[in-house]
């Protein structure tokens, strides 16, 4: 099958559509062995790409290729060049390669994958053990240390599991974490190491599950969840693992960590980031909606200090705020404004209220938050200094799939609508007052937790 070595190169023609309309014999027998035919569409995946990019940039490029010949793979040097209404290819070398050994790595692999199976979240960190990708309800983590998110099981000498692991780039289990959210969820941390092109560690892949024995034992017993909920449920974890991916990859090509890219490379990967994480949000958007929309769903009824839930979403938040050129005023020290709700939803209220802030504010804009309590109702007030919403306009945000106002086309148009409906379920509620040109204020109510 491989061409001799010394003799000429391998030459194929690709029309506009793709299609291999002329093909030495090597290359031939190449694309049939890939299922194409001859004048059929180019079947080998590295080619067609190649073919493609040299076709929307203009230039000839020249890049070594690794593609599949049977059961084994065939190294080729290949160099692709327009020529008028086709894309000309040259290819030389053509050398079996081994096959590979298994690797001593394999089994890691293996159990990564089945700790994934099983996991809540998925987070990953830099070799300095800083949060590169935090779960999608809290982008505003990234940068932060590990220990912002958990506690960890600890040696006498104070050293926790990952950090000593980090040391000889070692993967670790940590049965005793906790993830701090909330009054804080007890947690399994299965830590992968990340290995970069040289060998040298380039972070972790945290598989984080939740270890409450109680909610186990009642998940036994308790019936199988509708056929529609056990879709959504599926559905999503099926998505986030790859939009995980495509996101990470895009920014590690953006943030040119990886050697130089050409800037339009950079800015076509920093796209596809933001179009990843648009869709992890409207992913995770989606199970919410299937959730709180169910009968029988019920949040849970816990006494909450509203201040403190308040400093925490602010926090969560700074990173993004100065990002936009844009200061949270959180509230000042003082006693506590105790409510009664789910600490999980109302952080998620109010982290989607201040994101909603940020984004509508000017630069130099600030965002407020205060926490009020009156009578029976306590309430926290978060306003900005944007654009505003007119009065016929103010019941329309939220509605379902409405993205009124929204300045960089972000957003799924759901988070208002879920917003105010876990509110509601809280036995409080979600409105707003604001104007044209004098900002937007949105007050979140809920009962008193005396």
């Amino acid at each position: 099958m491989n061409a001799p070595a010394g003799v000429r190169p391998v030459h194929g023609k690709v029309d506009q559509q793709g299609r291999l309309i002329e093909a030495d014999p090597p290359l031939l027998r190449l694309q049939e062995r890939a299922g194409g035919v001859r004048g059929g569409a180019l079947a080998i995946p590295q080619l067609a790409s190649l073919a493609r990019l040299t076709r929307r940039l203009g230039i000839s490029i020249s890049r070594r290729v690794v593609a599949a010949n049977g059961d084994q793979d065939i190294d080729l040097w290949v160099e692709v060049k327009p020529g008028g209404p086709c894309v000309e290819l040259a290819i030389t070398g053509w050398q079996d390669i081994a096959p590979i050994p298994p690797q001593p790595g394999l089994d890691a692999i293996r159990w990564r994958d089945f700790s994934r199976a099983s996991a809540d979240w998925i987070i990953e960190t830099d070799p300095m053990l800083r949060i590169t990708q935090p779960p999608a309800n809290m982008p505003a983590a990234i940068g932060q240390p590990i220990e912002a998110l958990f506690t960890l099981t600890c040696d006498e000498a104070g050293v926790s599991r990952i950090s000593e692991s980090a040391r000889t780039a070692d993967r670790f289990e940590d049965d005793g974490a906790t993830f701090l959210f909330g009054p804080g969820v007890p947690v399994r941390l299965a830590g992968v190491p990340l290995i970069d092109g040289i060998g040298n560690l380039a972070g972790y892949q945290l598989l984080v599950s939740r270890r409450d024995p109680r909610a186990q034992a009642s998940a036994r017993q308790a019936p199988p969840p509708p056929l529609d909920e056990a879709f959504g449920s599926q559905l999503g974890r099926a998505m986030r693992e790859p939009l995980d991916r495509i996101i990470a990859n895009a920014d590690v090509i953006q943030g040119r960590s990886e050697g130089p890219v050409r800037r339009d490379y950079a800015v076509y990967a920093e796209d596809i980031a933001g179009a990843g994480r648009h869709l992890l949000a409207l992913v995770e958007d989606l199970v919410d909606l299937q959730t709180i929309e169910r009968a029988d769903f019920r949040p849970e009824a816990d006494r909450i200090d509203l201040n403190d839930t308040a400093l925490r979403a602010a926090g969560l938040l700074a990173v993004r705020a100065a990002n936009h050129q844009v200061t949270i005023d959180a509230p000042p020290p003082g006693p506590p404004v105790m409510a009664r709700g789910d600490f999980r939803r109302i952080l998620q209220v109010l982290i989607n209220l201040l994101s909603n802030a940020i984004r509508h504010s000017p630069e130099g804009g600030v965002v407020w938050i205060r926490c009020e309590r009156e009578g029976d109702i306590a309430a926290i007030i978060i306003a900005d200094a944007g654009d505003g919403i007119a009065p016929e306009h103010q019941e329309r945000v939220f509605d379902r799939f409405e993205r009124l106002g929204l300045r960089d086309g972000t957003g799924s148009g759901l988070g208002l609508y879920i917003s105010r409906r876990l509110a509601r379920a809280m036995g409080g509620d979600l409105g707003v007052d604001s104007a044209p040109m004098q900002g937007a204020r949105f007050v979140f109510t809920l009962p008193v937790g005396d």
